[in-house]
């Protein structure tokens, strides 16, 4: 069975590995975030959110569904902890 699973362990690294060979190098000012999406953040935040930081609009406006996505699991994680670690007296 150990066998079986450090196989699944090695497929697995290697799809991985295999995966990361089509991405474009760190900070590379060609990629499609650089080209496309960043410039459009930048230039059209103040005028779509009314927001005067960039950073502000993006994660409250832009990916508010994902920032509340993320907020919900960190909670939840939270009160598991919570209810986990609780003593009874």
């Amino acid at each position: 069975m150990k066998f079986f699973a450090l196989i699944a362990v090695i497929v697995t690294g290697l799809l991985l590995i295999y995966g990361t060979m089509d991405m474009p190098d760190w900070g590379a000012t060609d990629s499609p975030p650089n080209t496309h999406v960043s410039p459009r953040y930048i230039e059209k935040s103040i005028e779509e959110t009314a927001t005067p930081n960039v950073v502000t609009s993006l994660l409250a406006d832009y990916r508010g569904y994902d920032t509340l996505g993320e907020t919900t699991v960190i909670f939840t994680a939270g009160i598991v902890c919570i209810l986990l670690l609780r003593r009874y007296r």
